[in-house]
């Protein structure tokens, strides 16, 4: 069998459950948007924090000050068992979230994080798919799998 055969079906559910993640998560309210806000949160209650979705397009490769943010992002999540994934279309999540924040600022989609709206665990089933996917994938030593938005 060849690998595509396993890797692909699986990752389109992914990036399905990622975009219910993304919609639900907004409408709950559990959404961090942006490189330094989500520091904070990580900061001031970690615990709170359920999900981390790292994004860039090829032109932020070359940017060095967020690959050392997306770095410590990651070293942080894997310290304190938070699922992590890449996501590779910045373009598809402003679609999801919204390019710009209530003051028509443009948002910073690099890092966003879900968090749990209150102290009861939030259930969401397209979180635990994707917790699932994360797992599979370290089971593989792919720590920060990356993830395509379905279209």
């Amino acid at each position: 069998m060849h690998w595509s055969t396993c890797v692909l079906p699986r990752m389109h559910s992914a990036g399905k459950a990622l975009h219910e993640l993304l919609t639900s998560a907004q409408r709950q309210e559990c959404l961090t948007v942006g490189v330094y806000e989500s520091a904070k949160v990580m900061n001031v209650d970690p615990d709170n924090v359920t999900f981390c979705i790292l994004a860039a397009d090829e032109i932020d490769e070359g940017d060095i000050a967020l690959q050392i943010h997306f770095t410590l992002i990651q070293a942080f999540c894997c310290e304190n068992d938070i699922n992590i994934v890449r996501l590779n279309d910045t373009e598809k999540l402003a679609e999801i979230l919204g390019s710009t924040d209530d003051s028509g600022e443009p948002k910073d989609l690099h890092c966003i994080l879900i968090t749990n709206p209150s102290e009861d665990a939030w259930k969401d089933p397209a979180l635990e798919k994707l917790g699932l996917f994360c797992e599979e994938s370290r089971n593989v030593n792919d720590w920060v799998p990356s993830i395509t938005l379905p279209e």
